[in-house]
């Protein structure tokens, strides 16, 4: 791994010092726990920001946040697909760990994340704080595998992707499932208005900040856009440059700096750990309708870096330096451990968590490097795809090995000039996975149907 970037300036070095204490010290009794917002997009690519390089998108609500705390270069997820990036980001574990390694849920299906894993939700829930999942969950519908039953006091949003449903094909048309919008466990409108979901998401997390304001409170933000496909409300679309997947970034940023502007009218921000991320790279199939890697290879579904390697940034003034680049490996299972640690709350017993506490990384503790030793990519099927370790990376199925530092392009194949290191590598991935394998829990299976997503007849 490299070494994490230099800050830009003397009082950023200053601010760095002073905060790396709290990495390793607990917070000071009778100090009020961080308040955690988690805001996470779906099917942003890397390039999609104007502070990770974007030259049309305009994200400055985004780009303040980056500016104030901490960009991450090389964060990855855990999936090159939703349902399972998802529960490795609220779980700290691989997806095949929980069994939910396997592709997405559909509408027709049974099973959803195991009610027996604890959630992220569930560790803040347990110390107290106010939860709450406004967005899309992707995790399973069925009756006990919703956000109430995981950990979440309220919830607003759909339950897997916006594709699922037939607001875009037009009233004739034969595909078999509807979109409900769901508050609480209970379908409020069947094939709600697409335009209007950022909105409505993000005035039901404001109403929620506001109303828990005097209490510590969790804010789960996951955005059904950018997935395809892709509207924005009036006031944005038309307006971007980048045509109406630029609206629609737009508008996500707009929904960021409504979180913050509430965070900081409530005298807040101080006190909230912010956390923005991508739940996988770009779907760049649908062209103009789809996102940007920008210099990374390959996109949503693919095991290039496109695929999972997403933006990330972290914020918490006073805490986390402003100007912070962490350029070390960060993974989406390390949010969990890291938050644990943020609030002094204990990691679930019993059973084993893949991600790590990263706190040294993010308020720049000198010297820290990445937990991550190696990390294992998966294909959006769940089969075994990969490693990196260090800076090498190495696919399985191709063969291929790259010097991902020298060429996080993926253009050159190393391969042949180090055919040890290959046969390493192949058999580290192999034995981590049969690790992971064997240690696999179950997800949980419902027959029964809390709402029919087909259509009527």
């Amino acid at each position: 791994m490299t070494h994490q970037a230099p800050l830009s300036s003397l009082l950023a070095v200053l601010a760095a010092c002073h905060a790396a204490a709290p990495a390793t010290e607990q917070p000071e009794r009778g100090r009020r726990s961080p308040n955690v917002v988690l805001l996470f997009t779906d099917d942003q690519g890397y390039g999609d920001l104007s502070c990770y390089g974007h030259p049309t998108i305009h994200t400055p609500h985004i780009d303040a946040l980056a500016a104030g705390g901490a960009k991450l270069t090389q964060f990855y997820v855990a999936s090159p697909v939703c349902s399972p990036s998802r529960a490795a980001l609220l779980t700290g574990c691989y997806p095949k760990r929980v069994s939910m390694h396997e592709h997405v849920i559909f509408p027709d299906y049974d099973y959803g994340l195991h009610t027996d894993e604890v959630t992220l939700a569930d560790l803040l829930a347990g110390e107290g704080y106010a939860t709450g999942c406004f967005g899309k969950w992707h995790l399973g519908h069925r009756p006990g595998l919703l956000p109430l039953d995981q950990g979440f006091d309220v919830y607003l949003g759909v339950p897997y992707s916006n594709d699922m449903s037939q607001y875009h094909l037009g009233p004739d048309t034969n595909y078999e499932f509807r979109l409900p919008l769901i508050e609480g466990a209970e379908v409020v409108e069947w094939e709600p208005d697409q335009h209007l979901l950022t909105r409505r998401y993000t005035e039901a997390a404001v109403a929620f900040i506001e109303e828990h304001a005097a209490e510590p409170f969790f804010v789960y933000l996951p955005y059904t856009m950018p997935h395809i496909p892709i509207y924005a409300s009036a006031e944005f679309e038309g307006e971007s440059p980048r045509g109406l997947y630029g609206d629609v970034i737009e508008e996500i940023d707009w929904s960021v700096g409504q979180i913050q502007s509430t965070l900081e009218r409530l005298g807040l921000v101080e006190n909230t750990l912010v956390i923005y991320a991508s739940d996988n790279g770009p779907w760049l199939s649908f062209k103009l309708h789809g996102g940007s890697a920008g210099l990374l290879r390959g996109g949503k579904g693919t095991n290039w870096e496109g695929g999972q390697r997403v933006p990330c940034i972290v914020s918490w003034p006073g805490t986390i330096p402003a100007g912070t680049v962490v350029r070390e490996v960060v993974t989406a299972m390390d949010i969990l451990p890291t938050v644990a640690a943020f609030v002094s709350a204990d990691l679930p017993a019993g059973r084993v968590i893949d991600g790590h506490d990263v706190r040294d990384l993010l308020v720049g503790v000198p010297g820290a490097t990445s937990p991550t030793e190696q990390f294992l990519y998966y294909t959006s099927d769940g089969e075994l795809a990969g490693v990196r370790r260090g800076p090498w990376k190495l696919l399985l199925g191709p063969g291929e090995l790259y010097q991902i530092e020298h060429d996080v392009s993926e253009q050159w194949d190393l391969a042949e000039q180090n055919e040890e290191l290959v046969a390493e590598l192949a058999a580290l991935a192999r034995s981590l996975d049969a690790e992971i394998a064997a240690d696999a829990r179950p997800t949980r299976t419902v027959e029964a149907l809390a709402f029919d997503p087909r259509k009527p007849d």
